[in-house]
This record gives C-alpha cells, sequence and structure tokens, in this order.
C-alpha cells in the first residue's frame, strides 16, 4: 500500500507545473516572523496563485469561513493543535513548554510542562502530533531542535523517547510544525536558522521537510535514504494534505514573498537562491506567493475545499480554493486585522478549524484574553 501510495502521489503531483516569477535577494536572512523592510506590492495588489489546470471554486461558491467561537482563551503562545481521537487536543505553549488538552466544551487541562525545553527567540516548544496513544512533540533544546516521542496514559504524557535530534536550533527559523501524513508517516518542517546555505545541503536538516516512521527512522521511499523528504526551504511552519494525498507546506519568505508550495519528494525549492517565483529549472516554483506584509503564514490545515493558512504578520486567515488537480485559486481574506496574530490552524472533527492567536509572543499587541482558541465553521 505504501509504494502504491507513493506511485500515486509522484504522478500528481509531477503533473503541477512551475510557472515563472520573481528572483530574490540572496543576502542574510531577516526575521521570519516579522521580516525587515518594506515589501513589494504584487502587479495586481492581490495575492498570486499559478495558473490553474481546471476549474478552481470561485469565493463565492467555495466554503465561507462562520462567525469565529472561542474554545479557550488566556493562553501563553499557543503554538500548535493535535486532535485526539475522542475530539478533545493537545495545544503547546511555545514560551511555557505547557502541553494542554483542550475540549471542545473549552475545558482546558495542564498535562505538564515538557522537559527539556528552552525556550528564546521564535524557539521553544513547538509543533505536536498524534498517532493513536502516541504523541510527538518537536522543541528547542539546549544545543538543537529535537522531535520527542511520547505515550498518552490516562491524563499524562510519559515514556519519553528523543526519536530525532541534531536540527539546527537559532534565535529564528526554526521552524517547528508536525504532521501525521496519509500514509502514517510523520512529517516535520524545520528552519535554517537565519543561514540560508543550510536549506541547499542535504546532509542538514535544516530548512527541510523530514518524513519519518514513529521510530524516528527515514521512511520507506523517501529519497535519499535519509529523513531529507524535500530541500532549499527558509522555514516550514504549515503542514497539509488534500483528499488525493497532494502535501502543500506553508514557508515564511524574508522580504519578498511568502509562499505555499505542493512538495514533490526530492524536490528543491530554491531558498536562498530564490525567494517566490524563480523559473529557475533547477527549483520548483511556489503554488501560491504573498507580499510578507500580508502574511508571514504559519499554521495550516485542509477543510472543505480550501486550505486554510493562519498569518503572523498579515492578521488574517488565508483561504485557498484547491481544484480536483490539486490547482490553487485565488486567496480569500477572513477576519483581517480582527483578532492579531495568527498561528495554528487545525482541521477539527464535524467541518470546523480550530485557529490560535499569537498576540503575546513579543511582536504582537496582547487584547483582553489573549491568546484564545477560536473556532471557525468552514462548510
Amino acid at each position: 500500500m505504501r509504494k502504491l501510495w507513493t506511485i500515486m502521489a509522484l504522478a500528481a503531483l509531477t503533473a503541477c507545473s512551475a510557472a515563472g516569477g520573481q528572483a530574490a535577494p540572496t543576502g542574510s536572512a531577516g526575521p521570519a516572523e516579522t521580516p525587515a523592510g518594506a515589501s513589494p506590492a504584487s502587479p495586481s495588489g492581490a495575492p498570486a496563485s499559478s495558473p490553474a489546470s481546471s476549474p478552481v471554486s470561485s469565493p463565492a461558491s467555495s466554503p465561507a469561513a462562520g462567525q469565529p467561537r472561542t474554545v479557550a482563551s488566556g493562553l501563553a503562545v499557543p503554538w500548535a493543535i493535535a486532535f485526539l481521537p475522542g475530539g478533545d487536543a493537545l495545544v503547546t505553549e511555545r514560551d511555557t513548554a505547557r502541553l494542554l488538552r483542550v475540549s471542545r466544551s473549552g475545558g482546558v487541562k495542564d498535562l505538564g510542562r515538557i522537559a527539556g525545553v528552552v525556550p528564546g527567540g521564535e524557539g521553544g516548544l513547538l509543533g505536536v502530533a498524534v498517532k493513536g496513544d502516541l504523541v510527538f512533540v518537536y522543541f528547542t533544546a539546549e544545543r538543537d531542535n529535537r522531535i520527542v516521542r511520547y505515550r498518552l496514559r490516562g491524563g499524562a504524557v510519559t515514556d519519553p523517547k528523543v526519536i530525532v535530534q541534531g536540527i539546527p536550533k537559532g534565535a529564528i527559523h526554526n521552524g517547528g510544525r508536525l504532521a501525521i501524513g496519509p500514509d502514517g508517516y510523520l512529517y516535520a518542517g524545520t528552519g535554517e536558522t537565519g543561514e540560508g546555505e543550510l536549506a541547499q545541503r542535504r546532509d542538514s536538516l535544516g530548512g527541510k521537510i523530514l518524513r519519518m516512521t514513529e521510530d524516528g527512522a527515514p521512511a520507506q521511499g523517501n529519497p535519499f535514504g535519509t529523513l531529507v523528504y524535500s530541500y532549499g526551504h527558509r522555514n516550514v511552519q504549515g503542514l497539509a494534505w488534500d483528499p488525493s494525498g497532494r502535501m502543500y507546506a506553508a514557508e515564511l519568505g524574508q522580504n519578498a514573498w511568502d509562499e505555499i508550495n505542493l512538495i514533490r519528494p526530492g524536490a528543491n525549492y530554491g531558498w536562498p537562491e530564490v525567494e517566490g517565483r524563480g523559473d529557475d529549472p533547477r527549483f520548483v516554483n511556489p503554488v501560491v506567493t504573498w507580499p510578507t506584509s500580508e502574511a508571514s503564514p504559519s499554521g495550516m490545515a485542509y477543510a472543505g475545499g480550501s486550505l486554510w493558512v493562519a498569518a503572523l504578520r498579515g492578521e488574517r486567515l488565508w483561504q485557498v480554493p484547491l481544484s480536483r488537480s490539486g490547482a490553487a485559486g485565488t486567496p480569500v481574506a477572513h477576519f483581517q486585522d480582527r483578532y492579531g496574530r495568527l498561528r495554528a490552524v487545525a482541521a477539527a472533527p464535524g467541518g470546523t478549524i480550530w485557529v490560535s492567536t499569537s498576540n503575546r509572543d513579543g511582536r504582537g499587541s496582547p487584547r483582553q484574553g489573549d491568546d484564545r482558541i477560536l473556532e471557525v465553521s468552514v462548510r
């Protein structure tokens, strides 16, 4: 079954063309979530997407984002959300290193602080993923970023085991997103810590998407026989799959373009040689770009025919309609400047998504009740 999934995914992904675009500066990387300098506007003043190979739902016929409902409030930088089989969610707090269990009714239970987390800058307790009774967390330790597996037993996480270590650590660009793919493997988005050359080095875990077993071994079919699944990334903080198994990643740009990429195994996405569309045959072009002032994309989820992307600097929730072939339509902004910086997005049971704010991360303007988790209907 894994071989069949891989063959189907490769066939679908290679059908996506890499249309031309914008070259980027190759200088030192600025802060991932609040890029320095003025951000150029796109020629039309709107986000750009690659030409669709088949019709894409128009915004009028796409699922609308309903009125958000506050699930929980008074949190501190809720960085990631992962749902348990029973419908509750696990939520990480970046700076406190707390792992929380949040129910749909708003109950918040503190499962304790994850040992070994050393918060600082953009680092701390970051991603979380769930597979059965296994809980995976990605965090910044004293010398590196790492992935640790736990078992959820009763009201506690137990039996910690480091399954990946040596992911580069920095004050910025630590990546951190974890997700279980439709193939059952664990995926991780990493950052290049502001050292752009790491993204092009296949012997480094920085600036990559990693794919692994639950023990941290390279997954069957990985293109280089290592953990590396794709490379040439700057700072991947969003991972999602559509119903056909196509994988998308949200990536923070430097001073010009943020990106959504359609991920192909073994492909090179260009950083630091290219930011946005480069029309270079060595690299894969993004399927969606935004000026960095409009996005700084973090969490991403698929629901109701669209990708839903949280924007940090852009302070809005982006909806990107997808066609049946996986082509991206025109992005639509929701809740602009209403809730501040948005960090995590997760598809919830029952046709909703959960979205977290990130106004207490040192770059936002906290409001009463921040940080919070919002539930949004996307039916």
